[in-house]
């Protein structure tokens, strides 16, 4: 009689894991796949339209290019040249100019205009919420015809109304400040209302009652604005900050609108000439598309220095709040 075999003491071990199959392993291939395919398009369309045309800015800057010639590699010259540019310098001081002009104005004007159409007893607030955004939305060449019109020396509004006050007109489009302070009321009248939208839809989050609390303890308008609207908005004011300044420093169609006989030197002096604006001369006027990527990357330069530095300072004020 045979004794029947038992199993050895211990834990029995684990039993082995079934292979996996062929359409099991597809399947969880494409499951770590998809995301990336998904993303992929917009990786795709910056890479040949964003990321391509920066690189090659940045390569062509090292030469003497000519479109329809030679390209004769010339080291840092491009550069050198810029500095000793009279133009490049004239140009830079005026888009600094407009920028300062346009943006300061145009997000303080968006902050007071969130707080107010934020504010729960304001009659027909859905229309005015509408509305505000039709600058955003017209023809940039539309408002540079309508405004040229305003700021005309002989037959403009504003002219007319100076004159009943006893001051000659101003030949706005001919003057430095003149044409820098109408490309900055342009500029503002066109922003304002996509910068108020973004602040609202910010102050639609705060709780009502933050306000209301606020009231009854007795704080009026204005401490309700400075203590509760304006904190609450700093995450969006340091975006609109910074997205506003990467827009003003790389101006281009309302100066070259505003000048008819000098579009591209916006003015014989080149009184609003920025500096988009002169590297579109240098590169489709003079066809010299290596100083005009030097243009370019010195643009780029400034660009994310200023971004930078003014990120760093609203951060430095929304953490120290």
């Amino acid at each position: 009689m045979t004794t029947p075999l038992r199993p050895p003491p211990g834990p029995l071990p684990a039993p082995l894991p079934p292979a996996p199959d062929a359409k099991g392993v597809r399947h969880g291939l494409k499951e770590r796949l998809a995301p990336y395919a998904y993303i992929a398009p917009f990786y795709v369309l910056f890479g040949v339209f964003g990321l391509f045309p920066l690189l090659f800015t940045f390569y062509i800057a090292f030469f003497d290019w000519n479109p329809i010639g030679d390209q004769t590699y010339i080291g840092l010259d491009n550069f050198t040249r810029l500095l000793d540019d009279p133009r490049f310098w004239k140009a830079t001081r005026n888009t600094l100019s407009i920028w300062l002009l346009s943006t300061v104005p145009q997000l303080v004007l968006a902050l007071f205009l969130a707080h107010l159409l934020n504010h729960a007893r304001l009659r027909f607030a859905l229309f005015f919420r509408m509305t505000i955004l039709v600058p955003f939305v017209t023809s940039v060449a539309a408002t540079a015809i309508v405004f040229a019109q305003l700021f005309d020396r002989d037959f403009g509004l504003l002219n007319w109304l100076l004159g009943h006050v006893g001051v000659e007109p101003v030949n706005f489009v001919q003057s430095g400040w003149g044409s820098h302070l109408m490309i900055a009321v342009m500029v503002t009248w066109r922003w304002f209302g996509y910068t108020t939208l973004l602040y609202l839809a910010a102050l639609q989050a705060v709780p009502r009652e933050t306000y209301e609390a606020a009231a009854v303890d007795g704080a009026g308008g204005w401490k309700q604005f400075l203590h509760i609207t304006v904190p609450s908005l700093r995450p969006v004011i340091v975006f609109t900050v910074v997205t506003s300044t990467i827009g003003g420093l790389q101006i281009f169609t309302e100066p070259l609108l505003i000048s008819r006989a000098n579009p591209l030197t916006c003015g014989a002096d080149r009184q609003c000439q920025t500096l988009t604006l002169f590297l579109y001369e240098q590169g489709f006027a003079a066809f010299e598309f290596g100083y005009a990527a030097a243009i370019g990357v010195a643009l780029f330069v400034m660009v994310i220095a200023i971004a930078a530095l003014n990120y760093l300072l609203s951060s430095r004020i929304r953490s120290e709040a």
